[in-house]
């Protein structure tokens, strides 16, 4: 992998996963896996497109994340994710450049990756996710 972010998904909120994916099924898109991240009281489902994938958001508790902003904003995007190949050197850069960080250590997220959001503040009003793959998904 380059030490160069690439675009790894587009996250969106939804009420629900099963509504929200009937729209992508219609269009022809497969959800490739969903789970369950406790650490942010979501449940999330993937659906590949070209070489990147959209995230389906769903809530699993009214005090995560999405829950919050589904209640302020409704449904739809929800974070642009960047795929780093070091997420804590990236995380130092960053913090070097004056951006606020909303952790200061990565948190565990969907299919082990390592992942830290970005305030809108810092990057132009779009909320930014790196993502550090897993060991075992590096190579994909």
């Amino acid at each position: 992998m380059s030490s160069a972010p690439v675009l790894d998904h587009i996250g969106i909120a939804v009420e629900s996963i099963a509504a929200g994916r009937a729209f992508y099924e219609a269009l022809g898109l497969e959800v490739s896996g969903e789970e369950e991240v406790p650490g942010q009281g979501v449940r999330v489902a993937f659906l590949p497109v070209g070489d990147g994938r959209l995230e389906l958001l769903e809530p699993t508790t009214e005090t995560s994340p999405i829950a919050r902003h589904l209640a302020r904003r409704g449904p739809g995007m929800h974070h642009v994710c960047l795929r780093v190949a070091d997420i804590r050197e990236a995380m130092r850069r960053l913090a070097a450049a004056g951006c606020e960080l909303l952790s200061a250590e990565p948190q565990p997220g969907a299919h082990g990756c390592l992942v830290c959001f970005v305030h809108p503040r810092s990057s132009g009003g779009v909320l930014i996710e790196l993502s550090q793959p897993a060991p075992s998904m590096r190579d994909e």
